[in-house]
């Protein structure tokens, strides 16, 4: 996170006590933060409650344009973490030479709160990207809270709700909203994880909830990384920088280039494009801050200090994007070529928007199945496998000191 180490400690004290004032009020903590932080007067977090003909509605009243778009990206969403599910989401064991059965028993997690962003902007595209692989997993309740500030609540938000198979919906937001999936309230029920992404409240809260519930990781400000050759038309790259940077004025959008010309080429499109940009001030200031277009001595550099930074998006903007990504290690998700915007996996490609950021993809990866899921180890000893195996056991038991280890492991040898 990229945040003061002041801002950074007014966030955690102010998010310590609404944590602990929701752990022990429940509703009625939740619902006056609500009404304090997103205006929103309610007798009751009942009232609160998004009902499945609410979200219904809203996908029958969107335009067909919209319904239409929604369902491809859904789908396209479903079936790439369908292929994820079957590639690594499967209980498996084996029998070894003694006849003992040693395997993982893969189960879905029974509940699950989802938090999609709902204050400057809303993101149904959070919706489908958090709720679809849960769903692909088993999970048993899909709890999705979303902060609708004064009421005002985005159709596309609810509608993906519904095409997404979400159980449940509060119109809650911020530390108050994972406090309640946390710890449970009269009326919102305790989760076994959360996921997805918010402000730097919520990051917080979801850092110190862990523990009690399992969360998927801490989001940090948008990135973006472009390789380029100089072979893609300098406005797409331009706008490919453009994208991230008109998130909020802490993403980072970089270029990685060996062609210095091109570079030139990249900053005047970027100059006379970004005065037709709705959100030109966050976005130049988010360049200005924290952007930056580096000339590199080559591709093979670039895809050094690539590594080194581990961005969230990684654009391989090439010819030949194949031969430069066996050299990239770390990375949310990579882009390859030159017709590849990372905005298409932002809303529809298929693989999950929700990346590691802030270098943590060098030990993260992506939002998926595998989050939804947990390993049970399965062993089972035969006789014969007892014989073997209590021996081992016994002298390891013993050099620990752990005598009645050892004697469990004795009694079953012959």
């Amino acid at each position: 996170m990229h945040w003061s180490g002041e801002t950074d400690a007014e966030i955690e004290s102010r998010v310590a006590s609404i944590l602990a004032d929701v752990q022990q009020r429940g509703d009625e903590a939740v619902l006056a933060y609500t009404q304090r932080f997103d205006g929103l007067q309610a007798a009751s977090v009942d009232d609160l409650e998004l009902t499945q003909a609410e979200l219904k509605a809203a996908f029958d009243g969107l335009p067909a344009v919209q319904r239409e778009a929604l369902q491809a990206a859904a789908q396209r969403v479903r079936t790439y973490h369908e292929a994820q599910k079957k590639a690594s989401g499967e209980s498996w064991s084996y029998r070894d030479a003694d006849g003992n059965l040693l395997g993982q028993k893969v189960t879905p997690l029974d509940r699950v709160g989802i938090y999609v962003p709902g204050g400057k902007a809303a993101y149904p595209s959070s919706v489908l990207m958090n709720a679809i692989p849960a769903h692909v997993a088993g999970v048993g309740e899909i709890i999705m809270v979303v902060p609708t500030p004064q009421g005002a609540k985005n159709p596309l938000v609810l509608a993906a709700a519904f095409v997404a198979g979400v159980t449940r919906a509060f119109t809650i937001g911020g530390a108050q909203a994972v406090a309640a999936l946390a710890y449970g309230t009269a009326t919102i029920p305790k989760v076994d994880k959360i996921t997805g992404p918010g402000n730097a409240y919520v990051a917080s809260a979801k850092k110190r909830v862990f523990g009690t519930v399992g969360i998927d990781m801490i989001a940090g400000p948008s990135e973006i990384l472009v390789l380029a050759d100089g072979t893609t038309p300098p406005d797409w790259v331009a706008m490919d920088l453009f994208s991230q940077a008109e998130h909020d004025e802490l993403a980072q959008s970089i270029l990685l280039c060996p062609d210095a010309a091109y570079i030139d080429a990249v900053q005047a499109a970027m100059n006379r494009l970004l005065p037709e940009m709705p959100r030109a001030a966050i976005i130049a200031k988010s360049l200005s801050d924290r952007g930056a277009l580096i000339h590199t001595r080559s591709m093979e550099e670039a895809c050094e200090i690539s590594n080194r930074i581990a961005p969230e998006h990684l654009e391989v903007s090439s010819r030949d994007p194949h031969r430069w990504e066996l050299l990239l290690k770390h990375a949310g998700a990579i882009f390859l070529g030159a017709y590849t915007s990372e905005s298409l996996g932002d809303y529809c490609a298929g693989p999950n928007h929700v990346l590691p950021t802030s270098g943590t993809a060098r030990f993260s990866s992506p939002l998926g199945v595998y989050d939804f899921q947990k390993r049970s180890s399965l062993i089972e000893v035969s006789e014969q496998g007892a014989q073997t195996l209590g021996k081992i056991a016994s002298v390891l038991a013993h050099g620990e000191g752990l005598q009645a280890h050892a004697r469990a492991a004795e009694m079953r040898l012959k």
